[in-house]
């Protein structure tokens, strides 16, 4: 969902990748540490000394083993794209410290072959992938980034 006047240093500052086949199917991928069905576009955490864009060719590389040679930045949200954990993650998640994510989302056209993505990465975080029709993401995703990946498919259907 689309951030408001909330405190920002209570939410993990993130990227959010959209990468699309030349069908302008999504890539998403089953995480291995999530004990419901549940698949997501790559994400993770924005380092320190790092812009947004690093982090988002970072994360690509560290969670499918794609590199920016193999993509093309086709659209970035204007704005920051945010999302609460529920009340037993955020105990757990991130020592505590935050309630959420607030991410910059990125899509992609992966210029590459399948044989080209690697989840099998030095610290897998996925144990499956595939290619999916963009209207369905949101019935992919564990239930409290419904909302996010609702607002997400909107724009998206926009951009491609």
């Amino acid at each position: 969902m689309p951030e408001t006047n909330q405190n920002i240093g209570l939410y993990r500052q993130g990227v959010g990748i959209i990468l699309l086949n030349s069908k302008k199917k999504v890539f998403v991928a089953k995480r291995i540490d999530n004990a419901v069905e549940a698949w997501q576009m790559p994400q993770g955490g924005i380092d320190d000394g790092e812009n947004e864009l690093q982090a988002m060719e970072r994360e690509l590389e560290e969670e499918i083993g794609i590199t920016p040679a193999l993509t093309k930045l086709i659209y970035t949200f204007p704005e920051w794209l945010t999302y609460d954990l529920p009340q037993d993650l955020q105990k757990k998640l991130w020592q505590g410290k935050y309630l959420g994510q607030r991410q910059k989302w990125f899509v992609l056209e992966f210029l590459g072959n399948d044989s080209d993505i690697n989840i099998c990465t030095t610290i897998p975080e996925f144990c499956e992938w595939k290619w999916e029709d963009a209207k369905n993401l949101p019935e992919l995703i564990v239930d409290f980034k419904k909302e996010l990946y609702q607002t997400i498919t909107t724009t998206l259907q926009k951009v491609i």
